[in-house]
């Protein structure tokens, strides 16, 4: 099919680097946004604008008859989702196949199955992709995470099902934690996703964690575009991306890209998505989730291959194969990207709203930045804090990380708080300049990165 005008169903700088890639593409651009965002980038950069509802995600970018029906009432050809918000939502897929509207993005029965921890687990047992040891599907009751705990041994990680953004899980080092852990983060998931359901692995002391990004078309053409190293994070949220990972030998790298592709294909994957691995300190590696979706941290696999992933995105929608093999993808260079995000860090990193009285965003060589922030823009408390993502390429990592450093020590962002000086610093550690990191630093080093010790 033709994809002439697509709806962006998504806010923020995600939405600006759609619309983008659309007016590069020659293709109309339908912006929706709730009455909080009537100022906001992605209105003014579209080329038609909807209002959709009041400023809470579900009265606005989480409700789906009001994006179908801006959809249908513009006469676009397809929506894309961006990742966050309806991104992963099988509903919302399928309604918009059946109102004859193109989901970018995989099928809805795809997202039902890797949204499906539990089933996604299986399905990797069977395509030979390394997994966690952990429960064969869902776990009831917490005596029952009591006995496999007892039997593959502490520490465990429970996780819901239907889990996403640090949220239903807990980490249980002892017997005496599991019913509390249990009972807390199956109560979590039932809030924040309306399911659950929980299942429960082996917990990866000191573990890295590795994505691999992965395009699939609709005739079973499978790439993958290397490896981004997210190990560095606070509360389960990102803070840093790096490709590629300065911890992985190239005999590692082959060996999970090749498990990355067995699982894409496991499932007829069509589309951009990720393989999560989590990597121990013995470099074993383990499948951890398919992410069935843009990633936040994509531009980093831009930089060092070359291809855009939104217009690969667009094209695979369109019906057109996948114009490259592996043998033609070149990973050249090393990128990595700042999240810049609108919070306190010396206050448990404490969300912050209110209007950027002034702004410098930085630039030069080597240097990208993706936001859709603007002098005077108020930043509204109802979103994710995420201000921007700065991303920094040099032929090196130490090249990359010496623009990274000019590129933040230039940014300017006044009359809110920012994680700046938290990122600065963090790319100053010895740990991060040597590579030497796991998912746990931030949290075991955060008074000695903020400077209290």
């Amino acid at each position: 099919m033709v994809i002439s005008k697509v709806l962006v169903a998504n806010r923020g700088e995600i939405a600006v680097r759609i619309i983008r890639a659309c007016r590069e593409m020659n293709i109309e651009t339908v912006a929706i946004y709730s009455t909080a965002d009537k100022d906001s980038l992605h209105v003014k950069l579209a080329d038609e604008a909807v209002c959709i509802g009041k400023p809470l995600p579900r009265d606005s970018y989480l409700n789906i008859e009001s994006i179908i029906t801006a959809a249908v009432l513009t006469g676009v050809d397809a929506i894309h989702p961006g990742f966050g918000f309806l991104s992963e939502n099988a509903k919302f897929a399928r309604i918009c196949r059946e109102c004859n509207i193109k989901f970018i993005g995989p099928t809805p029965e795809m997202i039902e199955l890797m949204g499906d921890k539990a089933r996604a687990r299986q399905m990797m047992i069977e395509a030979d992709v390394p997994v966690v040891p952990g429960s064969e599907g869902t776990i009831d009751t917490a005596q029952d995470a009591r006995v496999l705990a007892k039997c593959i041994g502490y520490p465990v990680i429970l996780k819901a099902v239907a889990g996403g953004g640090g949220r239903g899980m807990r980490i249980v080092w002892n017997e005496s934690e599991i019913e509390m852990a249990f009972n807390t983060a199956r109560n979590e998931a039932l809030s924040a996703f309306g399911d659950g359901s929980m299942y429960l692995e082996k917990y990866i002391v000191e573990p890295r964690h590795i994505e691999f990004q992965i395009l699939g078309d609709a005739y079973g053409n499978v790439v993958h575009l290397g490896e981004r190293d997210c190990s560095l994070q606070r509360r389960h949220q990102k803070v840093i991306e790096e490709a590629p990972s300065p911890c992985i030998s190239p005999a590692l790298r082959k060996k999970m890209g090749e498990a990355a592709i067995r699982a894409a294909k496991a499932v007829k994957y069509e589309n951009a998505g990720t393989i999560e691995f989590i990597l121990d300190k013995d470099r074993n590696f383990f499948f951890i989730e398919m992410n069935t979706r843009i990633q936040v941290e994509h531009p980093v696999t831009e930089m060092i291959t070359g291809i855009d992933l939104i217009r690969e995105q667009i094209r695979i929608a369109s019906g057109e194969r996948l114009q490259f093999t592996n043998k033609d993808i070149q990973i050249k260079g090393h990128a990595i990207e700042c999240r810049i995000n609108a919070e306190n860090p010396k206050l448990n990193f404490r969300p912050c709203a209110g209007k950027i009285v002034e702004l410098h965003l930085p630039g030069g060589r080597g240097v990208r930045v993706d936001t859709a922030i603007y002098p005077g823009y108020s930043v509204p408390p109802t979103y994710d804090s995420m201000l921007a993502k700065i991303i920094a390429y040099g032929d090196t990592r130490e090249e990359a990380l010496s623009i990274m450093r000019r590129a933040l020590a230039e940014a300017v962002i006044e009359g809110i708080d920012t994680n700046i000086d938290f990122q600065y610093d963090l790319i100053h550690t010895d740990a991060f300049n040597e590579g030497y990191f796991d998912t746990s630093f931030i949290e075991k080093n955060l008074d000695s990165i903020l400077g209290e010790e």
